[in-house]
């Protein structure tokens, strides 16, 4: 397309594939004036909002977590709010509550931080069990029920939550139909000295300005496009044999992996890989679905779905460890994929 047909297509109203890719580029320029490194973070967290899925990380205190969620806020001019999860909380702290008015005698309803944008649920762990179920429903069906009303959340709406993997004490272990909502669990990492050296310069010196580059509107819209991302059914059948072999081990030929796994994943697991590998495909430039997407994102998709066993507790193997084996036994469909999905994304 040449500049003349570019200029031709924004005069009547619509946007093309290449626009679409300059303003997710601008996204990550305007988070990358803070944030130093971390891109696979950042990008998982582009993938979990443009998927309409939630994420739980796993990392360290320090590693700009909170940071990189509440820049990409104000780069498409969200809301953002963070709850720092504790052992006293209750679910009207969340969620909010009814709140009776002496002066006119009558109940109003005070709403919870919930009703945002972008919520992070920092340290999500330390909260008891009644507390965290009180995010599966907003979660799944992004609303909230106060004393029988129904209240439904802003959009674009992402939670997510943090846990801090180097302590225990005074936490409460996620439940099954908890971490299963998440769509990804994503484990950040120190940065290497190089970037560190970069982030203590930035830190100490004049603050960047973050621009807003976007609006809920433009994510919304971003969101519908990738549903429409094509994928072959080819694609579908990888990740359901990939998914299946959580379950069973022994059906994919991999019977030394069936005493490590308890439980494997649910079909949630299946369809969140089909979705956010849609919104990596759209984050590449691509109306179609390809394998090197899929199994980019496996391990993040699948690795909190799995529960294992105390053999492979015992012998130190971790879910990462078991979905390389069975990504390594399960081929990728093949090659000449690519040019028959193109074809059919453009019909």
């Amino acid at each position: 397309m040449n500049d003349s047909d570019r200029e031709t297509k924004m005069i009547d109203g619509t946007r093309t594939a290449s626009d679409d890719t300059r303003l997710t580029e601008r996204l990550l320029y305007e988070v990358k004036k803070v944030v130093v490194g971390q891109d696979r973070f950042l990008e998982r967290v582009l993938v979990a909002i443009l998927a309409q899925g939630h994420l739980l990380v796993e990392g360290v205190p320090g590693l700009a977590k909170t940071l990189t969620v509440k820049t990409l806020a104000q780069t498409v001019r969200g809301n953002f709010k963070r709850i720092q999860f504790t052992p006293d909380l209750v679910p009207a702290d969340l969620v909010g509550t009814r709140i009776f008015n002496q002066a006119t005698g009558e109940f109003s309803t005070s709403l919870g931080p919930v009703f945002t944008n972008l919520l992070l649920a920092d340290e999500i762990n330390r909260a008891p069990a009644k507390v965290q179920s009180a995010l599966l429903e907003v979660m799944q069906e992004y609303q909230v029920t106060i004393a029988g009303e129904t209240h439904r959340v802003p959009r674009p709406f992402l939670v997510m939550a943090t846990q801090n993997p180097l302590e225990s004490e005074g936490t409460y272990p996620l439940p099954e139909a908890q971490v299963d909502r998440f769509m990804m669990k994503v484990l950040v990492d120190y940065p290497d000295p190089d970037e560190e050296f970069v982030i203590v310069e930035r830190v100490t010196g004049v603050g960047a300005q973050v621009a807003a580059v976007a609006s809920n509107e433009d994510l919304i819209r971003l969101q519908r496009e990738c549903r429409a991302v094509y994928v072959d059914p080819s694609l579908i059948r990888y990740a359901v044999r990939l998914v299946s072999a959580t379950r069973d081990p022994s059906r994919a030929g991999l019977e030394e992996l069936a005493r490590y796994v308890q439980w494997g994943s649910s079909p949630r697991g299946t369809i969140h890989l089909i979705e956010a590998g849609r919104a990596m495909a759209h984050l590449r430039g691509r109306d179609y679905l390809l394998p090197d997407d899929v199994a980019d994102l496996v391990l993040d998709v699948l690795r909190h779905r799995l529960i294992l066993s105390y053999d492979a507790l015992s012998e130190g193997l971790s879910a990462d460890d078991i979905l390389r084996q069975i990504m390594n036994r399960i081929p990728p469909p093949e090659a000449p994929l690519e040019r028959r999905a193109h074809v059919a994304a453009r019909s």
